[in-house]
């Protein structure tokens, strides 16, 4: 062997060596490094439950990786059921292993992503503002805001400025829920959702907990919902949707006798039963999904027709059960139309 060849073959075995001993020396961290998640919001069971599925040892692939390293507390202020937990929920996330922050400013500063958790949703624009300033990634735990003219610029700013933001129930992902929107009964003629639905008086109707049951039918009938009409009584809520091809659908809040959550979808092909809820565990599957692509499961543009249901809803009842048009209420909102795909086509 000449000198030559002696000296690259001598140098491909140092480098092997090196790199060897590299990757030896790394420890579990890092070669997969956590995604580091910040909490917002202290005043809701979500923030201990989410805590503690993304923060187990032993979680499941589809959530290693992921883990709540930073909360700040605060948090509604004069809504006492939520306010009130502030202390305690402060003082069990710390057995997770994460600190507590002074400030929104001061948790930015340490993540790489943000769960927003504040169980009142009239501080969500003011605090999402400043993770649109920290360029954070967001999911906004419901309701995204107790006004249509809130979640509307929200989105509006989220999207001006490229941070991925995602909102949703967990209601959205249960497992027949998902199945019938892909397809399982043909195409969707029909849906008839319910769940419990208690007021809150500092948000509209449905924003507080009939989200649950508005967001099961929007999984599965989609967007299109032109007309709105609603009928009230002390322990019900039952609000008509018609879609622009005709389907109708409807929600039942529930505020007397038993209550859960679930439904009936009607199909070209047959009659699925929606339910039952199965637990935080697979939207927290897509929230990471949603961290790790930067993109959104749900559009903005059903995310939105959600709460203009629910803000028509309230108009109808002001209206005393009179349709009312989805379009109308986003506009009055400050929607200005939904933002158009680019064109995939190739100018020629």
């Amino acid at each position: 062997m000449s000198f030559k060849n002696h000296f690259n073959a001598l140098g491909l075995v140092l480098v092997g060596m090196f790199l060897f001993c590299f990757a030896g020396n790394l420890t579990a961290d890092e070669k997969q490094k956590a995604f580091k998640l910040g909490i917002i919001g202290l005043d809701t069971s979500h923030s201990i439950a989410f805590t503690k599925i993304l923060n187990d040892p032993k979680a499941k692939k589809d959530l290693q990786g992921f883990k709540v390293v930073v909360a700040y507390p605060h948090g509604s202020a004069d809504i006492h059921s939520s306010a009130s937990r502030i202390p305690r929920y402060t003082k069990e996330i710390q057995q997770y292993g994460v600190k507590i922050a002074s400030s929104i400013d001061e948790l930015l500063s340490q993540v790489d992503g943000v769960l927003l958790e504040t169980n009142d949703g009239r501080p969500h624009l003011k605090q999402l503002r400043k993770v649109i300033k920290a360029k954070k990634p967001v999911f906004v735990d419901k309701p995204v805001s107790a006004s249509l003219e809130d979640a509307v610029t929200m989105y509006r700013e989220a999207r001006e400025a490229k941070i991925p933001m995602f909102t949703s129930s967990s209601l959205r992902y249960m497992a027949s829920a998902q199945a019938v929107r892909n397809g399982s009964i043909g195409k969707v003629t029909g849906c008839d959702a319910y769940s419990p639905c208690s007021l809150e008086k500092t948000h509209p109707d449905l924003f507080w907990y009939g989200i649950h049951g508005v967001e099961t039918l929007f999984t599965v009938m989609g967007v299109g919902c032109k007309t709105v009409s609603r009928t009230q009584n002390s322990g019900t809520e039952l609000v008509v949707g018609v879609w622009d091809d005709g389907k109708v659908g409807t929600f039942r809040g529930i505020r007397n006798g038993k209550g859960s959550y679930g439904g009936t979808a009607f199909g070209t092909k047959g009659i699925q039963a929606i339910g039952p809820y199965q637990g935080y565990r697979p939207l927290l599957v897509e929230i990471a999904k949603f961290f790790k692509t930067g993109k959104a499961p749900v559009s903005e543009r059903e995310s939105l027709e959600i709460y203009a249901f629910m803000e028509a809803a309230d108009e109808s009842k002001r209206r005393n059960g009179q349709k009312v048009s989805i379009e109308e209420v986003l506009k009055k909102a400050g929607w200005q139309g939904w933002v158009k795909k680019p064109s995939s086509k190739k100018k020629k």
